[in-house]
C-alpha cells in the first residue's frame, strides 16, 4: 500500500521541486534588479544588473570603464541548471540611472522541456519598464493580479 502511494506521489513531488527552483530563480533575478534600482537611487549613480549563465547575475556600480561589485549570485544558489532565462530584447545588462529608471526588458524564466513538460512548468516573467520592476505569470488571465 505504501509503495503505491509513493509511486503516485513521486511525479507530483518532482514537479513541485522543479517549479520551486524556477520560482527561486525568478525571485532572485527580481531581487537583483530591485537591488540595482535601489542602489542607483541611493548612490545617485548608474548601477548595472548583468545576467550571467543560467540564472546567475551581478550588480555593480558603474564608474567610467570600471564596475565595482555590489552583489552577485551563482546559478546553483537555490536554483538549478535546468532553469532557462531569456531576455527580450536579448541583452545581458540592465543599467539603472540615478532616478531609478532602467532599460526596458522582459525576462522569461522557465524550465528546460527535457526536465519537465510545458504543461507542468509554472514559467514566470519579470518586466522592467522604466522605473518599475515586477514579476508576473504569463499563463494567468486578467483581472488576476498575477497576470502580465
Amino acid at each position: 500500500m505504501l509503495a503505491i502511494v509513493i509511486a503516485l506521489g513521486v511525479p507530483s513531488y518532482r514537479t513541485w521541486i522543479q517549479n520551486a527552483k524556477l520560482r527561486n530563480a525568478a525571485e532572485s533575478i527580481l531581487n537583483g534588479l530591485q537591488l540595482a534600482r535601489s542602489e542607483a537611487v541611493a548612490r545617485n549613480q548608474v548601477v548595472r544588473f548583468s545576467m550571467g549563465d543560467g540564472s546567475s547575475w551581478t550588480v555593480c556600480l558603474v564608474d567610467g570603464d570600471d564596475c565595482t561589485l555590489i552583489q552577485s549570485r551563482a546559478t546553483g544558489d537555490g536554483s538549478s541548471a535546468a532553469v532557462t532565462v531569456v531576455a527580450n530584447p536579448v541583452i545581458s545588462d540592465v543599467n539603472f540611472n540615478a532616478l531609478g529608471r532602467g532599460t526596458d526588458v522582459v525576462i522569461d524564466v522557465d524550465v528546460n522541456a527535457e526536465v519537465m513538460s510545458a504543461a507542468d512548468s509554472r514559467n514566470l516573467r519579470i518586466i522592467v519598464n522604466g522605473g518599475s520592476v515586477r514579476m508576473c505569470d504569463p499563463n494567468v488571465a486578467a483581472p488576476d493580479s498575477r497576470a502580465c
